[in-house]
């Protein structure tokens, strides 16, 4: 197991802390997932740099959930508006080196984000893109919404290369366990993975016409059906769904109007 300067990983290495959009248009997409989720925006910007956040309830000290950004000129027409994950680790710089020398890659370079922290963006050895980040310590840091909360992020999937493989790196490079893998016949073994105990999301083999291994984040809402009356309401497109998975919860996965892929999960059809 990799570990820390100190010998041991700390209790947040692993966890998920943030979700991100890449969009042509943020304005557009803000409305969007603010009529869709619930979140509302609110302008992050930096100097050079346009940057919004996405956050539930009300008040300066509000849970955020994520963040929305314009293409960087250097990907503009290059990538897929998509949606991102931030993993919290403990050094930036030793996971992305581990992430390159067990057959992943670095796609870019750690980096400083003032008065954030430092991250970088990685691919596992299938191709799957995720962020890395040791965040700054705050004097005063946000409050966390329940995982259950309507507006947070509920679920995490990785449609890998190969679901087996995929969970033995990251598991070695996060520290992820296997919680219990679930038989989906001819769609193969769904692995559930864990963060300190508690389940996150999770694994499976990619079917054969998905062109290459992405994460999928899933989102909250109260109910499955008037979320998808949202989706439509607002120009997106329902790919899949809506479906009941084991456990009771109902899923959609849906493409929002600028054509970055998501998902929603509720309790109730």
């Amino acid at each position: 197991m990799l570990q820390t300067a100190s010998g041991s990983r700390s209790e947040t290495h692993g966890k998920f802390i943030w979700c991100e959009l890449m969009t042509p248009d943020t304005d557009a997409a803000g409305k969007f997932y603010s009529s869709v989720v619930g979140w509302k925006v609110k302008d992050a910007s930096m100097p050079g740099m346009s940057y919004f956040l996405f956050e539930m309830g009300e008040g300066d000290n509000c849970p955020g959930i994520g963040g929305m950004m314009n293409f960087p000129p250097e990907l503009e027409g290059k990538i897929p508006p998509n949606w991102t994950g931030y993993v919290a680790i403990d050094d930036v710089d030793r996971t992305a080196k581990d992430f390159a020398e067990n057959g992943g890659r670095v796609q870019r370079e750690p980096e400083d984000i003032p008065g954030v922290g430092r991250f970088a963006v990685v691919a596992d050895p299938h191709g799957a893109v995720i962020c890395i980040m040791t965040p700054l310590p705050m004097e005063s840091p946000p409050q966390e919404l329940a995982p259950e909360a309507v507006g947070n992020v509920g679920w995490r999937e990785l449609y890998a290369g190969n679901g087996q493989e995929a969970f033995d790196f990251y598991s070695k490079m996060f520290g992820w366990t296997l919680d219990h893998d679930f038989d989906m016949g001819p769609m193969g073994v769904y692995k559930i993975f864990s963060h300190n105990g508690r389940p996150v999301g999770g694994m499976m083999t990619k079917p054969a016409d998905m062109p290459m291994a992405c994460w999928s984040y899933y989102f909250n809402v109260e109910a499955i059906d008037a979320a998808i009356g949202r989706v439509t309401a607002g120009d997106g497109k329902i790919v899949n769904g809506p479906m009941e998975v084991p456990g009771g919860s109902w899923i959609v996965n849906c493409v929002d109007p600028q054509g970055a892929h998501f998902s929603l999960v509720a309790p109730k059809r």
